[in-house]
């Protein structure tokens, strides 16, 4: 005897599919908007420098800019990667104006370099952002201070950092969409052979 097609199950993997299925069409919209991003950004570091004007927008990154930081913070200190290469630890400074400065690279631990101000120079990009992954899954929507690189190191004892480059920019929306769109075929085919096994 064949068994009827349980409604309320089908219901749920229906509704997680089409969930899924939209999910994907979102990434594929999000790449569309960061495509255009990315060329902002390409087009931004072929343009002459000009002065730095806050608050700074997305599609103002990776420009050249001029600025002057005042009473800088003391620095603080996470990993990074010099303009030739060096893994070290980099210093960054927040500025008086509202901005970050990124004084270098050392490979010394123990150094702790002083720098008290003045004009710079350099691509503009994000500080880092420290925003916890949890403080995301609940809808935190971090907008990370603007940051200005220099091509030359501003305290003594730093190596000059890697410039930001609009090529490293991630740009995985695609790869996202194909993956919610093989989880909702999954999803389906799974029920399918459950619901024939079943019967």
């Amino acid at each position: 005897m064949t068994r009827r097609v349980p409604i309320l199950a089908t219901a749920i993997v229906l509704l997680a599919a089409a969930t899924m299925v939209g999910l994907g069409i979102w990434q594929l919209q999000r790449r569309e908007a960061k495509h255009a991003l990315l060329a902002s950004f390409a087009h931004n570091a072929a343009l002459p420098e000009r002065a730095l004007a806050l608050p700074v927008r997305d599609d103002m990154l990776f420009s050249r800019v001029a600025a002057t930081c005042t009473a800088p913070s003391p620095p603080t200190r996470s990993a990074g990667r010099s303009a030739g290469g060096v893994s070290g630890y980099r210093f960054l400074v927040t500025c008086r104006e509202g901005f970050v400065v990124d004084l270098g690279v050392a490979s010394d631990p123990r150094l702790t370099p002083t720098w008290a101000g003045g004009a710079v120079r350099g691509v503009l990009t994000r500080a880092p952002d420290s925003t916890s992954f949890i403080a995301r899954l609940f809808g935190a929507r971090p907008s990370p201070a603007p940051m200005v690189v220099p091509a030359t190191a501003l305290a003594p004892g730093l190596l000059s950092s890697r410039a930001p480059d609009p090529a490293n920019v991630p740009d995985n929306h695609l790869a996202y969409a194909v993956q919610w769109f093989a989880f909702a075929a999954l999803a389906l085919i799974i029920y399918a052979v459950a619901l024939r096994r079943r019967r």
